[in-house]
């Protein structure tokens, strides 16, 4: 094998020889420690010793007290080196484009192992490992759905929890199979209703009987290649076949160094838990997220006031069929989420900020100090907040005015939320004392979403709508959210001034979803509705005023790689992948470059990464578990001085029933881009 060769510079020669050396110059035996080798090499042939480039070699060990799994890709000669393997016996096989999946050899950290694989004989069997959006760009929507905005309608309502177009929704075949399988979930048969029930189970069923046939994706996806094949993905198993492991957060947003080498934390939105996993010794935990007064009802089943029906309140997911009718589910109970922590977010203390469910969410149990306040009264909200403190051991929980689903904390230290669909909510710990529960007023505030649309200054337009993402802007100190409905908008706060304002994507854009800035102050969306990456740089607005149509300048479409929808108009192209959020690498966390911006392909097991100085996409691809359906994203860095093993990008599975995934069992990612493919 070709390895990369080793400079000895040492002032006296020395050979090895064992548990000796041999000094050269006098001859002298010298008692020399032996050193285990901290990872494993190889090649990947097929054929006559054919070299297969661009393909994944995964190994899967049990070093802690959970599964866990190593990733790299082989050279252009199918060369390849596992990094920084502990001292475990390991799996190791291998999995490509074009190719079946390989043997496992069993092997320890200094084996040298020789890989052979087999092509794959068939388009079928070649296209068994593709993500979900190859498949689902076969699928030919109801002309009611097959619009641009119809499309992006399907991709925000049906992709909310899993992949379309992985086997367990493309392989039901019969249209009465699709009937019952939409009915296992309320919401999913809601969302079915208003895209057109009958219409879309046809589609379905003729989709599934095509592939049935053995019709396959029009296109495949192309090999890792060039940077795709530097990185190192790492993964720990934690949760169980039940988690719904919605999010994860590894350090904080404004300092990258914050909480390096620690723990990182996820929340299980189904089971109520705060999952952890602590790198340094592979080990996983979990710990109860509580309620307050006892509140004990599932999400589910919550409701939005007194007499109304269970599940008016919650939302109906798997082993919820309530609002289908005829639904029947093999899941109740399983998710049993009283609380449903949704997004963790890190302080600069180290404490673990959750925007969680405390209480009813009904209009009567607001808090009493802002019942009367424009844009509350009278209406209810979901999830309030809480932290957990990992020195203390300890949780509390806040409840609020407003709604929340989405945290992030502004160079200040001030947390600000979305989740509320008429106001902007935010809270400052350092007013906030556990010990007085008053302080839980006093540290928290809010501002009703107007817009001036006639440039008088009068803030004379209600914005009624869900606030999904959200963002402090550290250069100017606006607070920016995304609204993902088609085609969506993004809303600027001023807090100086009390001010907002309102900018809509102009065609080819839809469904903004998540919003990050970068160090200059440039605001960045993923465009979840129509697949794209959108920028917007408001200094290029000559009015900042107006109706949400009044900068259209503002805003730049940039499309990631990737199959479009089936009926996608030219022009106006529809991704069949989805980009559930976005993160913006300030601080070059990742080693890819400050400002680097990373897309959640979570219906292409992938993550996108965008280089805007050479305006070049890096599609660093999840080969396995298959599934890999993306949602929270953050970068760390625990030593700077290390090159890329100090760095990397921290991601997880938040595929949603786990029981869809290739191995039933969620789990936490890391990424790290080293400067070669066999850089140990």
């Amino acid at each position: 094998m070709d390895r990369r060769l080793v400079a000895l510079a040492a002032a006296v020669p020395v050979v090895a020889a064992g548990a000796f050396a041999l000094n050269v110059a006098t001859g002298d035996s010298v008692a020399q420690k032996s050193v285990t080798p901290d990872y494993i090499e190889g090649t990947v042939t097929s054929g006559k010793d054919t070299a297969e480039a661009g393909v994944w070699v995964i190994a899967e060990g049990k070093p802690g007290n959970k599964l866990m799994r190593k990733i790299v890709v082989t050279n252009r000669r199918g060369e390849f080196v596992l990094p920084e393997m502990p001292d475990a016996r390991w799996s190791v096989w291998v999995r490509g484009y074009g190719l079946l999946d390989s043997e496992k050899t069993s092997a320890r950290p200094g084996a040298d192992l020789s890989i052979s694989v087999r092509k794959a004989r068939t388009p079928v069997q070649a296209a068994r490992t593709y993500p979900a959006n190859y498949w689902l760009s076969m699928l030919n929507l109801p002309s009611n759905v097959a619009t641009p905005s119809g499309m992006s309608g399907m991709k925000l309502g049906c992709m909310l929890c899993h992949q379309v177009g992985i086997k367990s929704t493309r392989s039901l075949v019969t249209r009465e199979a699709y009937d019952a399988g939409t009915k296992k979930a309320g919401t999913m048969h809601a969302i079915s209703l208003g895209l057109g029930r009958d219409a879309l189970l046809d589609s379905l069923a003729d989709w599934s009987q095509r592939i049935a046939k053995g019709e396959t994706p029009k296109s495949s996806p192309p090999r890792p290649t060039g940077m795709e094949r530097n990185v190192v993905i790492t993964q720990w198993n934690w949760g169980d076949k039940w988690a719904y492991a919605h999010d994860e957060i590894a350090t904080d947003k404004n300092n990258p160094r914050r909480n390096a080498d620690g723990k990182v934390w996820g929340v299980d939105i189904g089971n109520d838990r705060l999952l952890w996993v602590d790198p340094k010794t592979n080990t996983t935990g979990e710990i109860k997220v509580p309620t307050r007064n006892g509140y004990n009802t599932s999400w589910c089943e919550a409701t939005s006031g007194p007499g109304r029906p269970a599940g008016s309140g919650g939302f109906q997911t798997l082993g919820c069929p309530a609002t289908a009718v005829g639904g029947v589910s093999a899941y109740v109970g399983k998710y049993h989420n009283p609380a449903n922590p949704h997004n963790p977010m890190m302080d600069a203390k180290g404490n673990v900020w959750i925007t969680t469910q405390i209480r009813r969410e009904w209009a009567e149990d607001i808090p009493a100090h802002c019942q009367a306040a424009p844009g509350i009264a009278g209406r209810s909200h979901h999830r309030q907040l809480g932290y957990y403190d990992p020195k203390a051991k300890k949780f509390n929980l806040i409840d609020t005015c407003f709604g929340t689903h989405h945290l992030q904390f502004d160079k200040n230290g001030v947390l600000w939320t979305s989740g509320d669909s008429t106001v902007f909510g935010w809270f400052d710990p350092s007013k906030y004392d556990p010990a007085r529960p008053e302080t839980e007023a006093t540290a928290q505030g809010f501002a009703e979403v107007k817009v001036d649309t006639i440039g008088d200054g009068v803030m004379d337009k209600p914005i009624v709508g869900f606030n999904y993402g959200v963002i402090p802007n550290h250069v100017d100190g606006s607070v920016w959210s995304a609204q993902p409905s088609t085609p969506g908008q993004i809303i600027r706060y001023e807090p100086t001034t009390g001010k907002f304002e309102q900018y809509i994507p102009p065609v080819p854009g839809k469904g903004p979803r998540g919003v990050d800035v970068d160090s200059k102050g440039i605001i960045w969306a993923a465009m979840g509705g129509s697949g794209h990456l959108g920028r917007f740089d408001r200094s290029k607005c000559t009015q900042t005023w107006g109706d949400g149509t009044q900068c259209a300048a503002g805003w730049t479409f940039y499309k990631p790689p990737g199959p479009m929808m089936a009926q996608s108009t030219p022009g106006e192209g529809t991704s069949a992948d989805l980009h559930y959020y976005i993160w913006v690498d300030r601080f070059n966390a990742s080693g890819l470059g400050k400002d680097t911006v990373i897309l959640n392909g979570t219906n292409s097991d992938s993550l996108q990464i965008f280089i805007p100085s050479t305006k070049k996409w890096i599609t660093m691809r999840v080969p396995y578990p298959l599934n890999a359906y993306q949602r929270g994203l953050d970068g760390r860095i625990d030593d700077p001085e290390t090159g890329w093993k100090g760095r990397g990008l921290w991601f997880n599975d938040g595929l949603d029933p786990v029981i869809h995934n290739e191995v039933q069992h969620g789990w936490l990612g890391h990424a790290q881009f080293r400067p070669d493919p066999l850089s140990r």
